[in-house]
C-alpha cells in the first residue's frame, strides 16, 4: 500500500519525516506546492481547487491507497471535499491535532496558532469543541511564522523576539497546551519550548502517525521516497535535506497538475 502527501511547501516534510520513520516498508509520495506558496492567504475557493488538483494528482499518478493532506490550511478548507471525489481514505492535520490536545490539557486552557485562513476558518475551535465543549479555546495568527521558516530562521534572536511577540497574548491567558496549527511550525518548536517550558506542545506531525496506526492499515510496498514540487525552492532543498537527507526532488509543470 502506498501514502500520498501533499503540502504547499516545505513544512509537509515534517509529516513527510515521521510517516516515512514510523511506516518504513510503505511507498510514500509527496507533492509540495511550492509554485503557489503560501495557501493560508488565499480564498476559500482557491484553497479547494489547489488541493483538488493536488489530491488527484497523487490519486491517479500513484495510486495512493491513503492521502495526508499536511496543509493546516488545505486541511480546514478542502477535506470535506476531497472526501467526496476521493474513494480513499484521507486524513487531514485538524482532527488529529485536536485530539491530541485534550490528550495533554490538564487546565482545559488550550491556545491554537496558525495561518490567517486556518484561525478564521474555525476548523481547530469546532473540532476542539466537539470533542470537550467545556474546553477555553485561544487562537492567533502567526502570518511571520512561515517565512521565518522558509528563510531557515528558527533559532535565532529574530525569531525568539517574533515567538514572544505572537504567544505572550495566548501565555497570559494561562494556556497549558498549544496546537501548531501549521506543519511549518514544528520547526519552531524548540525555540518555543525554550521560551515557554512549561507548554504541552501539540505537534501534527507526529500526531497524525498515531491516527494512521489507528486504521489498521498494512503497508507492505518497498519503502519508495518520492518527492515532488511545482516550482524550484532553495529553501524546500535545504530543508528536505535537514529533515529526510537525500530523498531526490523532481519537479513537475503546474500545467500537468491543473489539466486533471
Amino acid at each position: 500500500m502506498s501514502i500520498g502527501i501533499f503540502d504547499s511547501g516545505i513544512g509537509g516534510l515534517t509529516v513527510f519525516k515521521e510517516v516515512a520513520e514510523n511506516f518504513p516498508k510503505a511507498d510514500i509520495y509527496y507533492l509540495g506546492d511550492t509554485a503557489r506558496v503560501p495557501y493560508g492567504n488565499k480564498s476559500k475557493e482557491t484553497i479547494i481547487r489547489y488541493s483538488i488538483e493536488c489530491a488527484t494528482y497523487l490519486y491517479h499518478n500513484f495510486n495512493v491507497d491513503l492521502l495526508i493532506i499536511a496543509c493546516n490550511t488545505a486541511s480546514s478548507y478542502a477535506i470535506e471535499t476531497l472526501k467526496k471525489i476521493l474513494p480513499i481514505p484521507i486524513i487531514g492535520v485538524v482532527k488529529p491535532g485536536a485530539e491530541a490536545a485534550i490528550r495533554y490539557t490538564k487546565n482545559k486552557k488550550v491556545g491554537v496558532i496558525g495561518t490567517v485562513a486556518t484561525v478564521k476558518s474555525q476548523s481547530y475551535v469546532n473540532e476542539l469543541k466537539n470533542l470537550d465543549n467545556s474546553l477555553e479555546i485561544y487562537q492567533k495568527p502567526c502570518p511571520l511564522f512561515v517565512p521565518l521558516v522558509e528563510e531557515g530562521w528558527i533559532d535565532n534572536e529574530v525569531a525568539r523576539l517574533t515567538v514572544k511577540e505572537y504567544l505572550q497574548e495566548l501565555i497570559e491567558k494561562g494556556i497549558d497546551t498549544l496546537i501548531l496549527g501549521c506543519t511549518h511550525y514544528p520547526l519552531l518548536k524548540n525555540t518555543i519550548k525554550s521560551l515557554y517550558p512549561h507548554l504541552n506542545i501539540v505537534d501534527s506531525s507526529i500526531a497524525i502517525v498515531d491516527h494512521i496506526k489507528n486504521l489498521n492499515l498494512t503497508f507492505n510496498g518497498n519503502g519508495v521516497r518520492k518527492v515532488f514540487i511545482t516550482d524550484e525552492s532553495h529553501a524546500f532543498d535545504n530543508f528536505k535535506k535537514m529533515l529526510i537527507g537525500d530523498v531526490k526532488t523532481e519537479k513537475i509543470e503546474l500545467s500537468d497538475l491543473c489539466s486533471l
